[in-house]
């Protein structure tokens, strides 16, 4: 029986944890919220243009970002094809069967 008593405590405290976290947090004052910054020492030319654009317009930056990787994406895949075109391989002419 004691296993049980034991077992029922500490299920009603992970629950009590779970469900009312202010009882579960630490002792102290309320923090601020989090502000995420990009440290911008030691960098120059492209790196340093996207850490102050992150710093400053996260909604340009994503934009930017989506758009570089499309463009890198799109430009990586034109020239493997031509490279392997280079050797020998025409994927353009493949029969799909499904």
């Amino acid at each position: 029986m004691r296993v049980r008593g034991r077992f029922r405590t500490a299920a009603l405290a992970l629950a009590a944890g779970g469900l009312f976290p202010a009882l579960a947090a630490a002792a102290g004052e309320k923090q601020e919220k989090l502000v995420h910054v990009a440290d911008t020492r030691g960098l120059s030319g492209f790196n340093l243009y996207f850490a102050n654009l992150y710093n400053t317009n996260r909604l340009l930056f994503t934009l930017e970002a989506i758009l570089l990787t499309i463009v890198m994406g799109v430009t990586l895949g034109y020239l493997m094809d031509k490279l392997v075109a280079l050797i020998g391989l025409d994927l353009s002419k493949r029969d799909v069967k499904e």
